[in-house]
């Protein structure tokens, strides 16, 4: 069953099934309820002015919760950078690297998912909140994208 998030008056559809999900409204931040946040991976989808992105969120083994874009630091220009689950990796749907899930937002540079750090993150006890002005700070990542 799929849950809806409340953005700030706005409902979001996140995308559990690995599958693009419809656009999201444009809202001021990404609010992401951590009760929902499991071992498999959620997109968040995020509409910046006219480009769709997705943010991927999972809970790692050590119970801490992960949060990168949906797409690749260096594949994203591709426009198939993008991740899809298989057990406890993520895969680059362009070059088929595979990402263990405990690795998300700690690992940086080469074929794997652009982090969201802390500081660019708040969680308020319920949700993660992820500025919608980081968002569009970063939404060229998604220039190209063809999910």
């Amino acid at each position: 069953m799929a849950l809806l998030v409340l953005t700030s008056g706005v409902f979001i559809l996140p995308n559990i099934f690995g599958k693009a999900a419809t656009p999201a409204v444009a809202s001021p931040d990404l609010r992401i309820r951590k009760s929902v946040i499991t071992k498999t991976a959620r997109f968040y989808p995020y509409q910046a002015g006219n480009t769709y992105l997705e943010v991927l969120v999972v809970k790692a083994n050590d119970g801490t919760i992960r949060t990168a874009f949906n797409t690749c630091q260096i594949c994203y220009d591709s426009g198939r950078g993008y991740y899809l689950q298989e057990g406890d990796e993520l895969v680059c749907q362009n070059c088929g690297n595979r990402f263990n899930v405990d690795d998300v937002e700690v690992v940086r540079g080469g074929c794997n998912p652009v982090p969201i750090l802390k500081e660019n993150k708040a969680d308020d006890g319920q949700n993660i909140v992820i500025p919608g002005s980081f968002l569009s700070k970063n939404k060229f990542f998604f220039s190209r994208w063809k999910r």
